[in-house]
């Protein structure tokens, strides 16, 4: 005799059940199969991790080529995107922050809130967000079509690390190239916020530079650096991943496009929120 209830193994269709059963035995499985799929999920990309910390410990020559062009791709060809977005978010960050002034208080204070808000929260989390878009799309595209295409599987039957060649040099010049197109962003907000300031407020230049110079501390440019490191890495890995098991056909790489940068976007908040926690009480000037 059949047991009345079902195991996680078993066979058996949901219909076959009795008729009060089925609604509970629809649920069990349910919560079951997203049970799996989430640590199953987890699972299989700590093993991608693994194989990509692993691949970066073979011979050089095997990705260090194809790193310098994808440093130029990440780096170099995102720059003029980085350096607009950065212009307006500095405007718009200095406009907010004059009109949110109340009667009394020294123009002085906007450069302290315009650096804090850029180097620490705004320049390192935009710039990540939007490169998000234009290089993790990317990736996943590439890598995901080189999958639907079998080229992934023609490297594996020559004996080639398809990770060591497609994953690790976006995943090194990811983390190389985000911390430095940071620092162009936090550059061209900061003088596009004083250039705001100085034409359309009555804030003058000497007000400002004392604002940037007030309760300033080093780390708090490497707390904005670290940040960007890590998103960087986020990013990389996760798009790399999605591209690599990428499904069948033109609809496959679409939808690990999508995933991609959808999954991509929430690591890079939550990897803020966690270093906000972890690094907050230590960028005091």
């Amino acid at each position: 005799m059949a047991h009345p209830f079902p195991t996680a193994t078993d066979p058996r269709p949901t219909e076959t059940f009795p008729v009060v059963q089925r609604t509970g035995i629809r649920l069990f499985r349910r919560v079951t199969r997203t049970y799996q799929q989430v640590f199953g999920g987890i699972g299989r990309r700590g093993l991608f991790f693994r194989d990509i910390v692993r691949a970066i410990g073979t011979e050089f020559a095997t990705y260090g080529s194809e790193t310098v062009r994808q440093m130029k791709g990440i780096g170099v060809d995102s720059l003029p995107l980085t350096i607009i977005v950065a212009a307006f978010l500095g405007g718009v960050t200095a406009f907010q922050s004059f009109y949110q002034l109340f009667a009394g208080v020294e123009y002085s204070v906007l450069g302290l809130l315009v650096r804090g808000s850029i180097v620490l929260e705004l320049g390192p989390l935009l710039t990540a967000l939007v490169l998000t878009g234009r290089v993790g799309a990317r990736m996943t595209a590439e890598i995901g079509t080189m999958r639907v295409t079998e080229q992934i599987d023609a490297l594996e039957t020559l004996a080639f690390d398809p990770i060591a060649f497609l994953a690790v040099p976006r995943f090194l010049a990811a983390l190389l190239m985000f911390p430095l197109l940071t620092i162009f962003a936090n550059f061209t907000s900061i003088v596009m916020a004083g250039v705001t300031l100085m034409l359309a407020t009555p804030v003058t230049s000497d007000d400002y530079i004392i604002g940037l110079r007030l309760s300033f501390a080093p780390f708090q440019v490497i707390y904005g650096l670290i940040k960007a490191t890590f998103f960087g890495g986020a990013v990389a890995f996760v798009c790399a991943y999605e591209g690599y098991v990428s499904g069948s056909g033109a609809e496959g790489v679409g939808r690990s496009t999508a995933r991609a940068v959808v999954f991509a976007s929430v690591a890079i908040l939550v990897l803020d929120a966690i270093i906000a926690a972890a690094l907050a009480p230590y960028i005091t000037g």
